[in-house]
């Protein structure tokens, strides 16, 4: 049980982080419009932070949708990592 006590927020992030792989290549899809995996190792991050913040298809319900979504899920990330900075 100490250990487990010792490495929480290790077990936090890699929970946590488990489905961000799968979450990041699906919203790259939607931004780049395009079904390759090699977006998933191209470094283009302009297209991604506008995708994120803005609303680059006002039209497409589904890309709003998960949009909001990613951003939920990475609100949490960041929550999860000012708690580590907090009271770790």
């Amino acid at each position: 049980m100490d250990i487990i006590k010792e490495n929480i927020w290790l077990i936090l992030f890699f929970i946590w982080g488990i489905p961000l792989t799968f979450y990041r290549s699906k919203f790259r899809k939607m931004i780049y419009q395009t079904d390759s995996w090699l977006i998933n190792i191209k470094p283009v991050f302009w297209k991604e932070l506008k995708g994120l913040f803005g609303n680059t298809y006002p039209n497409n319900k589904i890309y709003k949708r998960f949009r909001n979504f990613y951003l939920y899920y990475l609100a949490i990330y960041l929550i999860l990592f000012i708690a580590y900075l907090v009271y770790a």
